[in-house]
Parts: structure tokens; sequence; C-alpha cells
């Protein structure tokens, strides 16, 4: 039992909670596409993504995987937006390390579900049973390529308003 969840159970609460990190995330990240701070979702965004990688190392393992060495990744990029958001509110430099963390953060998150999706997907597994085929790969930097457009725009293009209290 997992936080008094059945294995099933505390599975589908993890997928919930990603998913939900991934959709509020890409509402934040068209948000700062648009020069908007988007102060809710982005306490959704972070929260749900702190979950997710905080509950993805609940699941049994014998070893280091991965999987984890993901989730570490992403919880101290995540750790760095927080600081930069809430603690530096986007004042000089932290503006764009704080868009960068956050898409590094949504993107890890994509990322996973990507594999997740080729993994568990009935349609999708026989297309890259080893996850080293073809559309595999081509998921995965198509991924990464938007990510890296998406990105760059939000640095260029995020430049909220200073307030305290959004």
């Amino acid at each position: 039992m997992l936080l008094g969840l059945s294995l099933p159970n505390f599975t589908l609460l993890h997928v919930a909670i990603s998913l939900l990190g991934i959709l509020s995330g890409l509402v934040v990240l068209a948000g700062m596409m648009q020069g908007k701070r988007l102060g809710g979702w982005t306490a959704i965004f972070l929260t749900t993504t702190i979950l997710t990688s905080a509950t993805g190392f609940l699941f049994p393992a014998m070893k280091l995987l991965p999987s984890h060495i993901t989730g570490i990744i992403s919880l101290v990029v995540l750790a760095i937006a927080l600081i930069a958001r809430y603690g530096f509110l986007l004042s000089g430099a932290w503006r764009w390390i704080y868009v960068v963390t956050a898409v590094v953060a949504l993107y890890l998150n994509v990322f996973v579900g990507v594999i997740q999706s080729f993994q568990k997907i009935s349609f999708l597994q026989p297309l890259a049973p080893t996850q080293s085929e073809p559309p595999f790969l081509v998921a995965q930097l198509a991924v990464l390529a938007l990510f890296v457009v998406f990105g760059w725009m939000s640095v260029r293009k995020f430049r909220p308003v200073a307030s305290p209290f959004a």
C-alpha cells in the first residue's frame, strides 16, 4: 500500500496528478508566450509537477532507475523555478531563469508522458516495443523541438509587470 492506496489506485492518482501538471503547465506556457503571469495556474502547475516527481519515488523499486534520475532533475529545476518566481519575484535575471526552469520542468513531465504512452497505450506499443525505434525517437525529438521553440518564445515574450501580489 502506498499512501494508503493499492498500487493500481496509487498509479491512477499519480497519472491524474501528472496529467493535471501537464495541462496546467501548457496553460502557463501559453500565458508566458503572451507575456501573462497567470498566478493561479502557475501555482497549480508547480504544485502538481512537484507532486508528480515526488510520488514517482514512492513506486516500488530495488535500484536507482532512469525515472528516479529524471525525478531528481525535475525537483532541482522546480526548486529553482520556485525561488525565481516566489523568492525573487521574477526580478532581473530571475525572470528568464524562471521561464527556462518552468519550461524544462514541463518538458520533463511531457518527456516521461511520451515514454509512458509508448509503454502503456496498446496501439503505440507495437510501434516502439524497445523505445529505440524511429516512431518513439521522432516523437521525442518533436516534443523536444517544440519545447525549445516555445521556451525561446517565452523567454522573449514573458515580461510581466512587477507586482508582489501576482
